[in-house]
């Protein structure tokens, strides 16, 4: 495409965003791909063309529903954007023959998050109906229930009764969602069959004691784009997403007003200390030495997180366009992203996003007409959890082993090369241009008085809907795991929820009703991280869980400075004893000590925050502890069967359910 102006990226932005009424978006993700989403795409496709449809078949990021994969939308005339989870290639003729030529939808495959709409403005075409308690059996039953209810008034062929895969709600009896307005009802009864029939079918009258009046719990900033556009294509982030707007807002403002927007925005660094990014940047741009440089830190190591490597391959063009805002406000003209190696999708579409920037002259010399000059590249990471951490980051970049560096200078001052150097992860970038564009003050509206905006979770472990989830700060924990992902496996009953990643705490089941923020986090003795969330049941021994998180900081330890090196290692070989039944009393002292040696005096947040995971279960399972010590292992197991759970305590997996 030729080289784009200002007057064109204005144009763009006062042009609606086109509105398609047919399409068949397949997510096509990493998580989706493993789940045969490439096989379902090229489905689609051959099921379109021998049904002769103009319809497209487009590619798309993942909307992060990575327990459906494959998931597919799926829009036709007359019927709103729906929703397939589970869609393998079997299945996409079915979807064609139905959806996209008579107008009906399949079986078990629909997902429909309530909305909390509460009027019927328009006629209803298709009811929803699932059971969330019981099962499938019920589920067939109020179907047939409302199909012959449809047929008794002479409104079957009108009307499509069709059972869903998920609706948003649970844990709340049968529930009956009615198209295209998404109005829910919940706890429906078999007498509520006639009424939902004749009052809200045909009377167009919501029924108040049924009505589901929650909302989504969800916000989407940050995954705005994820699952609407294709990640590969420049025209429809310009197009579809409004793409490159908040460079040109921020180009059209001094580097000191748009530091200033961020401040108003209250936006921290989502990488894990919750650094203010506009202290971060103005502390680059304040330093007299030049170049400068900004990095977009994507080498996410935490097991089972999975948020930066979606975002980055569901909107490259976003986190692109947040580098080059920060590059204009610090007054650096050359950008890294830095991304591991095992992420093959999310380098692929950076590529490819870099390459279609520099075609359309958004990245390189005298941008936009504007006399601003900004370049990126990209560095891959050798999979070494350490190079999360800047000093070492930087190091790697260089060429150098990744390991982490004294601080003071802090990479503000003295950073990549020498360079004053701003370092942002893949979260914090992706809200910048929405900022710009919708202004600090609209994104300080959501959160909580500290910590503003919204955060961004990949919520796995004993979690019925593994997925990513994006929430305001401030929400609960049990909110997020209970209404977003809906509950613990197999309905169990809920141990704890361990945040922040291999560095991170577990938080017991009395404290779900925590508000997620910075601080609250911290003071439970664990902490935000980049967004790891796993959930635990009562089958899990909290002991193996210390000791998994502990062996994989010791492995991933560079062994630079001895308290991280030893320490950790040393606590490794207690908590071993301790769950072999060989452990004595003086060990939980022992671990207490470690653990406080290596929070003063290691070198970095790796080794400072490798104790969270023991401390916590310490703090809260210390009973545990001492049910190892004192009667072995088999003790212990008894003694967890006795508080709630139905099966031995057992370590946790390393890498639960993302994707897979």
């Amino acid at each position: 495409m030729k080289p784009l102006t200002l007057d064109d990226l204005a144009a763009l932005a006062s042009r609606p965003a086109p509105v398609t009424t047919d399409f068949v978006r397949v997510q096509l993700d990493t998580g989706g791909i493993a789940a045969g989403a490439e096989e379902t795409f090229a489905a689609f496709r051959s099921a379109v063309a021998a049904a002769a449809l103009s319809t497209p078949v487009l590619r798309v990021g993942s909307h992060g529903r990575s327990w459906a994969d494959p998931v597919v939308e799926v829009a036709a005339a007359g019927l709103p954007p729906v929703l397939y989870g589970g869609v393998k290639a079997d299945v996409a003729p079915q979807i064609v023959a139905a959806h996209l030529q008579s107008g009906r939808l399949i079986d078990d495959h629909v997902i429909a998050p309530a909305s909390g709409a509460a009027e019927l403005a328009a006629p209803v075409t298709h009811l929803l109906v699932l059971d969330t308690g019981v099962g499938e059996a019920k589920t067939k039953f109020f179907q047939f229930s409302f199909v012959e209810e449809l047929k008794r008034r002479g409104l079957a062929d009108q009307i499509q009764v069709a059972r869903a895969l998920d609706l948003g709600v649970y844990d709340e009896g049968v529930v009956v969602t009615l198209l295209p307005a998404g109005v829910t009802y919940t706890n429906v009864l078999a007498p509520d069959v006639a009424r939902i029939v004749e009052q809200s079918v045909q009377g167009r009258q919501v029924l108040d004691d049924l009505l589901w009046k929650r909302t989504d719990p969800q916000v989407r900033i940050v995954l705005r784009n994820c699952g609407s556009i294709d990640p590969e294509s420049l025209p429809d982030y310009l197009e579809r997403a409004h793409g490159y707007q908040g460079l040109r807002a921020a180009l059209a403002r001094t580097p000191e007003q748009v530091i200033e927007e961020l401040k108003v925005s209250g936006l921290r660094g989502r990488g894990g200390a919750g650094f203010p990014t506009w202290l971060k940047w103005t502390n680059t741009r304040i330093q007299k030495s030049e170049p400068r440089c900004v990095i977009c830190n994507g080498d996410e190591g935490d097991p089972g997180a999975f948020m930066d490597r979606s975002v980055l391959e569901s909107d490259p063009h976003s986190v692109l366009e947040g580098l080059m805002i920060a590059g204009y406000a610090i007054g650096a003209a050359h950008g890294y992203f830095y991304i591991r190696a095992e992420y093959p999708k999310a380098v692929e579409r950076v590529e490819r996003a870099l390459a279609q920037a520099r075609e359309a002259g958004l990245l390189g010399r005298n941008i936009l007409g504007t006399g601003f000059s900004f370049d990126a590249k990209i560095r891959l990471g050798a999979g070494a959890f350490v190079c999360g951490e800047e000093t070492a980051l930087i190091a790697s970049i260089e060429g150098k082993r990744g390991s982490p560096s004294p601080r003071p200078p802090y990479p503000s001052v003295r950073g990549l090369w020498g360079r004053p150097t701003a370092i942002n992860n893949v979260e914090t970038l992706a809200n910048v241009p929405a900022i710009l564009l919708r202004g600090g003050a609209w994104y300080a509206g959501y959160g909580t008085e500290t910590t503003k905006g919204t955060k961004v979770f990949a919520v796995t472990g004993k979690v019925k809907n593994a997925q990513l989830v994006e929430v305001p700060m401030g929400t609960t924990l049990r909110s997020i795991v209970f209404d977003v992902c809906g509950g613990v496996l197999e309905d169990k009953d809920i141990k704890a929820v361990q945040t922040g990643g291999p560095s991170g705490g577990v938080i017991p089941d009395k404290h779900l009703d925590t508000p997620v923020a910075y601080e609250t986090l911290q003071q439970l003795g664990s902490i935000m991280g980049s967004g790891g969330m796993i959930v635990m049941d009562t089958t899990d021994s909290m002991v193996d869980v210390a000791k998994f998180f502990l062996k994989f900081c010791v492995d991933e330890s560079c062994g630079k400075c001895a308290p991280c090196r030893i320490g950790g290692f040393q606590m490794l070989q207690i908590l071993d004893r301790i769950s072999r039944g060989r452990g004595a009393a003086e060990d939980i002292a022992a671990l207490r000590r470690i653990c406080q040696a290596m929070q003063k005096a290691s070198l970095c947040g790796l080794g400072q925050t490798a104790p969270n995971p023991v401390l916590s279960t310490l703090r809260y399972f210390d009973e545990e502890y001492k049910a190892y010590i004192e009667g072995g292992p088999s003790y212990a197991r008894k003694m967890a069967r006795a508080a709630g759970g139905a099966e031995p305590a057992r370590a946790l997996a390393p890498a639960t359910t993302e994707g897979a």
